[in-house]
């Protein structure tokens, strides 16, 4: 007779959810009731941040600037108020040199008046001081002819850079070795060029003087200019044209237009704010011309720029020539102030623009 099998009263069926094995009560609800979490430990509380004031990211350039830029600017205006002839002082009876002069250094160049024992003359034909609007003159003719020539020729360059062909990376190369040339350097190779017997007059089977005559100097100098920084200008303006995007010359063709067309309502407009800011650093570098003039020509008065008749003063007076210098610089502020303000050659400006697709 077999026995009949008892479960022990105080055993509990386990239900099997997946491959865990749950107990009565986790077992309700097809396992999905599970047993409260531990609370977590509370956070450690943050510990504030340092903050770093912006003024001291700034005042290391601040004071580089200050060192490199102002201070020579500040003693140059200093300078400029002293005089270098020779006085006499009335307390000891002996000769001085310097002295606070006030404007006089300036009135002196603006009005090409020398200084004299007996009073002020105006300066003999010849001298330094007779050569200062002579050489405004040059450095403004120099300027205008020379930043339009390398404009146009420059933008015809980059033109032709901005196609796709074979070979397009060793003409880029190749295109920027004349400005890749030091500037004494090319001086000299010009000079040899427009020499009484060089190339220039070997070629055209003349005999001009380039180096004596004024206005073939001016011309030598000109040519020299636009054969070393075309190739800057071309560069500056390609990297403006790179940033057109070509779908909008796509659509243009699409929708009928020609060359001409697409070159100015889509290429002029769009590369105008980098063309500007080209012609911005193209002026203010020609306004300091001095390497061409002075190693090309020497101290010759047809070509002399108002650099070259800085340095030639630095060697009578550095006082007057602080004073030619000071001129000089509010010359090149007053250029750069029209250019970005009423023309848009702004750097900080285009570059914004740029990045946002809207034209200037």
């Amino acid at each position: 007779m077999a026995k009949p099998q008892v479960e022990p009263a105080d055993q509990s069926p386990l239900t099997t959810v997946g491959t865990a094995v749950l107990g009565p009560d986790r077992g309700r609800g097809g396992g999905r009731h599970r047993a409260p979490e531990p609370p977590e430990p509370p956070a450690a509380a943050a510990k504030p941040r340092r903050r770093i004031p912006v003024w001291a990211f700034v005042a290391p350039t601040l004071v580089v600037l200050a060192v490199v830029i102002l201070y020579p600017l500040g003693r140059a205006v200093w300078m400029s108020f002293h005089g270098d002839a020779k006085k006499l002082d009335p307390e000891t009876g002996r000769f001085v040199t310097g002295g606070f002069v006030g404007l006089e250094n300036y009135v002196r160049w603006i009005t090409q008046t020398c200084g004299t024992a007996t009073g002020s003359i105006p300066c003999p034909p010849g001298t330094l001081g007779s050569q200062f609007w002579g050489s405004v003159g040059n450095t403004f003719f120099f300027t205008v002819v020379t930043v339009a020539l390398e404009t146009v020729i420059g933008f015809a360059m980059a033109l032709v850079m901005a196609k796709s062909f074979r070979g397009r990376g060793l003409l880029r190369a190749s295109v920027l070795v004349p400005w890749a040339i030091p500037t004494a350097v090319t001086a000299k190779l010009w000079f040899f060029i427009f020499a009484n017997d060089g190339i220039a007059n070997q070629i055209l089977g003349t005999e001009i003087l380039w180096t004596a005559d004024p206005w073939p100097a001016r011309f030598a100098i000109i040519v020299a200019d636009v054969w070393k920084t075309a190739p800057f200008m071309a560069l500056l303006i390609l990297a403006g044209l790179q940033m057109i995007p070509s779908d909008v010359y796509e659509a243009a063709k699409v929708d009928g237009a020609t060359a001409w067309q697409r070159f100015t309502q889509i290429t002029l407009p769009l590369v105008k704010p980098a063309l500007m800011v080209a012609i911005l650093f193209r002026t203010m570098d020609a306004l300091r011309m001095y390497d061409l003039p002075a190693i090309m020509m020497g101290s010759n008065p047809a070509t002399s720029t108002i650099s070259v008749l800085v340095v030639d003063q630095m060697r009578q007076g550095a006082n007057s020539a602080s004073a030619l210098s000071t001129i000089t610089f509010l010359i090149i502020f007053a250029v750069a102030f029209v250019l970005v303000r009423f023309l848009g050659a702004n750097a900080v400006r285009t570059q914004e623009e740029q990045r946002k697709g809207t034209p200037a």
